[in-house]
């Protein structure tokens, strides 16, 4: 069960605006800062920064309530005014839509399935270091987005099974199009075969064009990181989701009677090419399930995630949803 701790009483500064609580489930921790009055998100930036500031890397993620509801606008204004320009969502993995400069809708999946915790844009070399949600329109039933703590999933994981990730790497194995997945000009934003190379070569990613016109992409990265910030090792990859393991067994087996194994849409192997053991995956997606912190979203809420310290996924859904998006701060490895 969700644990809420009260913090100590405001004494000003950013505490003087926000009223704060502290949940936690299997050792992840939300931070919910409750504001005083229902103002716009862009409202009192001076007390979100500090609050921010002095509790995000602590934390992981900040859960900003009690505003009023704003617009796509204001979203984008509150998100840009951390200091780094919005992001773009380039060599993506989910379909979404562009709704404002720097915002986009948080996943267009079916309602009916549920999306794994998972670091955001883990698969790659280069990812967003934050993270934010603003959830518009409140689903009738289900549709939170639970977090889950990265450091929590690194230290629970077998010491055993992490350095032979860490040694091997991950190797994440793309398939365009076809109808099975999104079309390679929407994951780069074109159809210019030549942009396509060289963002790829830009990203050390491998790409291939098969005879079909489809495009296939292999790229090897990190099984984990260190956060450039805190120092704490975290769990960073999506193995346990783009692996053919994650999908029902009913969709996999209709998939594999289409293509063949190599032709799916996606697929992670360790970096040399050989299978990862179905049964650490196992475990790791275990983990997740025991450290997962689940909330229900309220009209207005904002959601601040330091996306390497913090997971994130989504539950399935009745009625409409609208969560809105929005990324900065690019980071990688070197």
């Amino acid at each position: 069960m969700d644990q809420v701790t009260p913090d100590r009483p405001a004494r000003g500064g950013h505490l003087a605006f926000f009223e704060t609580d502290v949940r936690e489930c299997g050792g992840t921790r939300l931070l919910v800062a409750t504001g005083a009055r229902r103002d716009a998100v862009t409202d009192h930036l001076d007390a979100t920064h500090q609050m921010a500031h002095a509790h995000l890397h602590d934390h992981g993620a900040i859960l900003f309530r009690g505003l009023a509801r704003g617009d796509a606008g204001q979203f984008d204004d509150f998100a840009g005014s951390f200091g780094h320009e919005l992001l773009s969502y380039d060599f993506g993995s989910t379909p979404r839509s562009r709704i404002a400069r720097g915002v986009y809708s948080s996943t267009e999946y079916p309602a009916h399935q549920w999306i794994p915790q998972h670091n955001e844009q883990s698969y790659t070399s280069r990812w967003p270091m934050k993270i934010w949600f603003y959830c518009d329109v409140v689903p009738s039933a289900g549709g939170d987005t639970p977090i889950a703590d990265s450091r929590i999933l690194y230290r629970r994981l077998d010491p055993a099974a992490r350095l032979r990730f860490a040694a091997k790497q991950l190797m994440y194995v793309r398939n365009y199009g076809n109808g099975l997945d999104l079309p390679w000009e929407r994951v780069f934003h074109t159809d210019d075969r030549s942009q396509v190379e060289a963002f790829c070569a830009t990203h050390r990613i491998e790409c291939e064009w098969r005879p079909d016109g489809a495009l296939r992409t292999r790229q090897v990265c990190q099984s984990e990181a260190r956060h450039p910030v805190t120092g704490d090792m975290v769990w960073f990859n999506q193995a346990h989701l783009f692996h053919v393991s994650a999908l029902d067994s009913d969709i996999r087996e209709a998939l594999l009677s289409v293509v063949d194994e190599p032709d799916l849409p996606r697929n992670v192997f360790y970096g040399d090419g050989s299978p990862i053991e179905t049964s650490i995956l196992e475990e790791i997606r275990g983990c997740y399930r025991d450290v997962m912190l689940r909330f229900p979203w309220q009209e207005g809420d904002v959601l601040m995630l330091d996306n390497m310290l913090m997971s994130h996924g989504r539950a399935p859904y009745k009625g409409d949803r609208r969560i809105l998006v929005a990324m900065a701060e690019a980071a990688s490895l070197t």
